[in-house]
Parts: structure tokens; sequence; C-alpha cells
């Protein structure tokens, strides 16, 4: 088996040492060299012509962000960012993450780098800036479904692309990213800025309203629907669901249960499993499904784990699935959906 060729990129000797010992330990992974700062790191990459790079974030001559964006633009290739997991490395690696870097890892705990560097040798990377125009719509109307959407590795990109054409009064919208607690906040805050529906992180007991995003907070806890004459954010507590905390698939499965066929759900890229699930319950409870198709996800494992057991009822291209979910949502022209 061909091992996966990485390179190092840190500007400290002892995280060198560390990140090149977690990945040799994996008999998939091979490192083939280490770098002190990006000139170094340039020179590598000719040179060594890696599959994947871990790249610091916070280096001497040239910060990662910069070289990130010189990579993402000039050979674009797998890069996996290291941080801080601090609300100040949170913007910054999700500044990254919207350059093209396949995903972040946090200092000291790299226990689950050799699956990120082995997903990332599969994945399909694209030039920065690579999304295609997005329309925003114009004279939208919403029904009163919920729109429910669920997105793991690659989701930072496709949720950028999928919400900017969001018009103001957009359907109500519920989200689960798979996404670290410190993260988040800076996330939803990033979208708010950038959108122009209200896009915030989900708080318990939050109406859900029209006009409104919620992103699902990472922790300890679950996003739900919860019921009533005005439905709303529920956060709960409880263990890991599908491998992941905040779930899609315990998104998703509220919503059957609340909305039933007054929603749409929407799977878009990621690595596993969650949220086929609790889509297919969406499916049989008459809610319309989509699924992001292969070509344009990063990672094509969740909306396949949910195309494959017939969950998604139509599968569409990344630039195109928000207007496909906002038509599935509008106000049809006989009357209210």
């Amino acid at each position: 088996m061909k091992k996966i060729r990485t390179l190092v990129v840190d500007d400290s000797p002892t995280m060198r040492i560390v990140i090149k010992r977690v990945l040799s330990a994996d008999p998939e992974i091979e490192v083939v060299g280490a770098a002190a700062d990006p000139i170094e790191a340039r020179e590598a990459i000719k040179t060594l012509n890696p599959d994947v790079i871990t790249l610091d974030v916070e280096m001497p001559k040239m910060t990662g962000l910069e070289f990130l964006e010189k990579i993402m633009r000039l050979r674009p290739m797998p890069v996996i960012m290291v941080s801080t997991l601090t609300q100040a490395g949170a913007a910054i690696s999700l500044e990254a993450l919207e350059l093209g870097a396949f995903d972040c890892v946090g200092k000291p705990d790299f226990d689950g780098l050799p699956d990120k560097v082995r997903a990332a040798a599969r994945a399909r990377v694209r030039p920065a800036g690579d999304r295609g125009a997005i329309a925003r719509q114009t004279g939208y109307r919403p029904s009163n479904k919920l729109l429910a959407i669920g997105s793991s590795t690659g989701g930072v990109e496709a949720l950028l692309t999928v919400l900017q054409s969001f018009p103001e009064n957009c359907p109500a919208t519920v989200i689960t990213q798979h996404m670290p607690p410190t993260f988040t906040a800076s996330f939803a805050a990033r979208l708010d800025r950038v959108c122009a529906p209200k896009v915030q992180e989900a708080t318990d007991g939050a109406p859900i309203l029209p006009g409104h995003v919620y992103i699902a907070p990472g922790g300890e806890q679950h996003l739900v629907v919860q019921g009533g004459m005005q439905p709303r954010c529920q956060l709960r507590e409880g263990p890991p669901i599908s491998g992941h905390r905040p779930s899609v698939d315990a998104l998703f499965t509220s919503v059957a249960e609340i909305y039933g066929r007054r929603a749409v759900g929407v799977i878009l890229t990621g690595m596993g499993r969650d949220g086929a699930q609790g889509l297919k319950k969406m499916r049989d409870a008459g809610a319309a499904t989509l699924g992001q198709d292969e070509a344009s996800c990063v990672v094509y494992g969740m909306p396949k784990s949910a195309f494959e057991i017939g969950a998604v009822e139509r599968q569409v291209t990344l630039t195109s699935i928000g207007q496909a979910a906002l038509e599935l949502c509008a106000v049809e022209l006989r009357g209210a959906a």
C-alpha cells in the first residue's frame, strides 16, 4: 500500500517531533519531511511533493494563513491547520477553513490527527475562491417550513456558499456543523457578517423564526427542535450520537418528529455517517431531502451514506443546493406550502 507522504510545518522543534511521532505511528502515513517556517516549507514541497501538509498557524517570516493562501492559489493540496483551540485561535482557524484548509486540529491533543491526514489524502481540493458566482435570491416568500442542514469536514466553505445565497427573509433554518466548542460562536458571527439573514449560535429556548439561522453550539449538548405553539431550539445534554456531539442525527430526528412534511433536510460534505439515519426519518415523515453531490464535496462521506440508505431524494451540486432548498421552502403559487 502506498503510504501518505506528509510534510510537517511548525516553528517549534518540540511540536515537529511530537507531530512526527504521532503520524509515524500510523502504518499508512510516512512523514517525509519537516520545516520550521513557510520559506523552508516552500522548498520542501517542491523537493518532496507531499500528499498532505500539517501547517502551524503562528510562524515567523510568514503566517500560516498567508502561506495557506499561496498554497491554495498556486498549488492546491490538502492542508491541515494546527493551532490552539482558543477563542482567538478559532477565528484564525475559521479563516483558514474558508481559504481551503481541509481541517484544523488543536495543540497539544493530536489523537485524531492521523485520521484527518488519511481523510485529507482522499479529499477533493479546489483552488481558493473556486466556489463560483453566488446569486442571492430576490423577491422570496418563505412558507412555514423549517430547513435543517447537517455538515462536517468541508462544511465551513459549503455553508458559506449556501447561506450567502439566502435572502434576508429566508426560511427558519437550523444547522449542525461538527465543530469544537470554541469555534461555533466565531463561526456564527462570521456568517452573520457576510450573509443577509440573522445568523446566531443557538441558545436554549430561542424561538425558531423565519429570517433566522441557528448554529448548534459545540460542546456537551445536541441541538434539537422543541415543539409547541412556538417551536424553539433546545440544547439537550447527552452522550455522542453517531459518534458526534452535537450530532446531525439528533437534529434531523427531532425535526422529523416535530415538523414532519413541513420540513426540508439538507446534508452537506463530511466524513462518516452522521445525519444519514436522521435524514431518512425526515424523508419517511414526508419531508423533502437534498444531498450534496459527490463532485462538489470535499469529503463525500455523510451525503453518500445518506444516499445509499434512501434518505436523499435528490443530489445537487454545492452551488445549486441553496437555491434548491429555498424553492422547497417557498410559498407555492397556489397558496402556502
